[in-house]
């Protein structure tokens, strides 16, 4: 293997517990800054959505040019993408009046689309194997709808009175804590349990977000979303200071 695919293939990093615990702090975030630009701001989803978007765009290119795994690079990416996630999925399944179940379908969709088209064009869909722009170009591609996908799914779940806020974090908690379990104890497809895990961390991001900022009326413990955001940022960045921050390649198996 060349030094210039080595450079390439570890510009992801590793799956390690600390991967996944930013990661969920990371999809939090996203749910209280887009609600903030698109509420407390009263920019509208749309405009969030343009916003947000514009920053991932340059963020990915940033990201596909870069020669080697870059920590804050990396983490930047995926909290635009979830910001943007959260904008675009209110955008469809509110302002197109599709509603959550119409939204999370045509975003399934969108995923399903993303990842057949990574393997139609590169031959595999596995996270560790990005040898060219191209491939990263769907990594993120795919990245930036399961965020999206996992907020509306977040939402629907959170908008039935029998859960809330509260019991939907623990039902995608417990399907996370089930995922991981499959992960270790059985020989199902990693690839498929990665991406399920991705997209499950986004709903559960999702409903602690709207658990965090929304009214107490509605369940939730009305902080302030611009305070929530810059909280959870502070964490995020001493977090991927304070963690082992190295690249590697996602398991392949499967």
């Amino acid at each position: 293997m060349t030094d210039d695919m080595k450079d390439t293939l570890s510009k992801v990093p590793a799956l390690t517990l600390g991967f996944w615990i930013i990661k969920i702090l990371a999809t939090t975030l996203g749910e209280t800054a887009g609600d903030t630009v698109s509420m407390t701001m009263d920019l509208g989803y749309l405009v969030g959505t343009a916003l947000f978007g514009g920053v991932l765009i340059v963020l990915v290119w940033a990201q596909i040019k870069a020669r080697k795994f870059h920590p804050a690079l990396y983490w930047a990416t995926i909290i635009a993408s979830t910001t943007a996630g959260t904008t675009l999925a209110d955008f469809a399944t509110r302002s197109l009046g599709i509603g959550y179940p119409g939204g999370s379908l045509l975003l399934f969709a969108l995923v399903l689309a993303a990842l057949a088209s990574w393997r139609m064009s590169e031959g595999r869909i596995d996270a560790d194997v990005i040898t060219t722009p191209r491939a990263e170009g769907f990594y993120w591609l795919t990245i930036t709808f399961s965020q999206t996908l996992g907020t509306a799914l977040g939402d629907w779940v959170a908008d039935n009175p029998a859960l809330g806020y509260g019991g939907a974090a623990l039902l995608f908690g417990g399907l996370l804590a089930l995922a991981a379990a499959l992960w270790f104890a059985t020989s199902i497809s990693r690839v498929v349990l990665f991406w399920a895990i991705f997209i499950l961390t986004r709903p559960l991001g999702a409903t602690v977000g709207d658990f965090l900022d929304k009214p107490v009326a509605s369940g939730g413990l009305e902080f302030s979303r611009p305070l929530a955001s810059l909280v959870l940022g502070v964490a995020i960045v001493a977090l991927v200071m304070l963690l082992p921050q190295r690249a590697g390649d996602h398991p392949r198996k499967g």
